[in-house]
């Protein structure tokens, strides 16, 4: 759990009662400790989802005033150690059925996208669109390139874009995933390609940051600026 101990302490302390209604003509005391309050049930929603909040309020306010806790501290060790246990089981199991949903997903996009015209698939399950032929030179495994591109998922949310950031990235073929090694390989200097990229030759059942779910396939628009040194 990521709660901060110092806004909880703050929240507890501008605070006496477990309902409280506040709004702009409240005491400056009562807002303060009401927005500390809300900000962090906000930015710790998931951890504290399944907590009894009248419970948590009042561990708050025994320890602020310097009371003796209910519970010894080997006993809260091992409930917060139980709970942490539970809710990583849990976060696993809805992960797992989260990367079979995108697996079967995936699947049924790429099966019917290599259906279109002008789609290219490769041994690996690679498929591509040629949306500009270049005719300069063909990048190796090894080598240095810079590139412009954007990154789609199927329901067409950008996670990233070196087009909106206006600044080309340059990285060695052997150190990206797959999908893109394989696929600027196939390119010339100059060209754009569009591939569609399943997750095996992506982030596979791992996922990548917040945006990038388990066994996402990805869409990314890629055109190869340059070979360098």
């Amino acid at each position: 759990m990521k709660i901060q101990m110092t806004m909880l302490c703050l929240a507890l302390c501008a605070s006496s009662t477990f309902a409280k209604d506040v709004n702009n003509k409240s005491s400056v005391s009562e807002q303060v400790g009401y927005s500390f309050g809300y900000l962090m049930g906000r930015s710790n929603a998931d951890a504290m989802k399944d907590m009894d909040i009248n419970a948590f309020i009042e561990g708050l306010k025994t320890a602020s005033q310097g009371k003796a806790s209910a519970l010894s501290d080997e006993e809260m060790s091992r409930v917060l150690t139980q709970y942490k246990k539970q809710a990583e089981a849990k976060q696993l199991i809805e992960l797992k059925q989260q990367a079979e949903a995108n697996a079967k997903i995936g699947a049924a996009f790429l099966a019917e996208n290599a259906k279109k015209d002008g789609i290219k698939v490769t041994k690996s399950g690679l498929q591509y669109q040629v949306l500009k032929q270049g005719n300069g030179k063909t990048p190796k495994a090894n080598s240095m390139v810079k590139v412009d591109y954007e990154g789609r998922l199927l329901d067409g949310t950008v996670f990233d874009s070196s087009i909106a950031r206006n600044q080309p990235a340059s990285f060695q073929l052997s150190q990206v995933i797959q999908g893109w090694t394989e696929g600027l390989q196939l390119m010339k200097e100059g060209s754009k390609y569009r591939f569609f990229i399943p997750a095996n030759l992506a982030y596979a059942q791992i996922g990548s940051g917040d945006v990038i779910a388990p066994n996402s396939t990805l869409i990314f628009d890629v055109e190869l600026l340059e070979i360098t040194k």
